[in-house]
């Protein structure tokens, strides 16, 4: 299946209307004693996360029957097709349960092994942004997106790249990779936001040698290239999906403003064991 760019545009846009809607759904089990589980990974799976992805995989399925969905909570283990869809229902679960509003909806549409179209929603910040061909940001209004502006990310500032960071997935790895750059400062943030700050020129770098799955990143990743950045590898390559092989893990990665910062990084080629943080009570 051929995708022109005007069809690019045109999923884009559709996709930023349906995670607008899974983020009604998460929003509203925000802030109350959302039920969740703890999965053999470590990692939190909650009512939300079930109920909105089920919503999504609806969605999807009535506009695009033809194209699978691998899904962070019901299809994880199925295997990629020429086009296929990667979708978190909730990105950031465990900030979520914990009251954090930087929490999001992730959803790519990747063709072969590159995203060519995506949708990334904060329903906890009233944004969601979106990419086909360019990148785009709408604010949320009574949960359905509204005018869109074009983004891009901006020149680094004279002062030094601000560096986007987690609290919750710190690593020795991916500090030495920030002590190598001249950065002028750090922000704390969750989620695929991350992606989607540099884009509209808010941050300029993030960096993540820890584990990561295709689905945390591939929505965030195509959002930020078409706003001028990239998402590299440690080879200076850009990042790729449908590794069926490796479970669809990626290994570390920088998403970055300014691309000519990914000859300074030092990336490692594989991610250290995970570490998190307890999940609240």
């Amino acid at each position: 299946m051929l995708i022109d760019e005007q069809g690019r545009d045109r999923i884009a846009a559709t996709l930023t209307e349906i995670a607008c809607e899974a983020g009604e759904i998460l929003r509203r089990y925000h802030g109350g004693d959302c039920p969740h589980v703890v999965k053999p990974d470590g990692s939190p799976a909650s009512l939300a996360d079930l109920a909105a992805e089920t919503f999504i995989i609806a969605a999807l399925a009535r506009n695009w029957p033809d194209i699978p969905v691998i899904a962070e909570e019901s299809s994880y283990d199925h295997p990629p097709a020429p086009m296929f869809f990667l979708v978190d229902p909730l990105d950031g679960t465990r900030d979520f349960l914990a009251g954090n509003r930087e929490y999001s909806v992730n959803i790519g549409l990747i063709a072969g092994n590159r995203p060519i179209a995506a949708a990334l929603a904060a329903p906890g910040l009233g944004r969601v942004w979106g990419a086909g061909t360019t990148a785009f940001e709408c604010p949320i209004i009574d949960g359905r997106p509204g005018d869109a502006r074009t983004v891009g990310v901006r020149p680094v500032p004279s002062d030094g790249p601000v560096a986007l960071v987690s609290g919750r997935h710190s690593d020795a790895e991916t500090m030495a990779c920030l002590a190598s750059l001249p950065v002028s400062r750090t922000r704390g943030i969750a989620s695929a936001l991350k992606f989607c700050l540099i884009a509209s020129g808010e941050a300029d770098i993030y960096i993540r040698c820890g584990p990561t799955m295709e689905w945390d990143t591939a929505a965030g990743d195509h959002v930020l290239t078409s706003a001028g950045g990239c998402v590299v590898v440690a080879s200076g390559a850009p990042i790729t999906y449908g590794h069926y092989a490796s479970h669809y893990r990626n290994g570390p990665f920088a998403a970055l403003g300014d691309c000519r910062y990914a000859d300074r990084l030092g990336l490692p080629e594989r991610s250290p064991p995970a570490r998190t943080t307890p999940l609240p009570t």
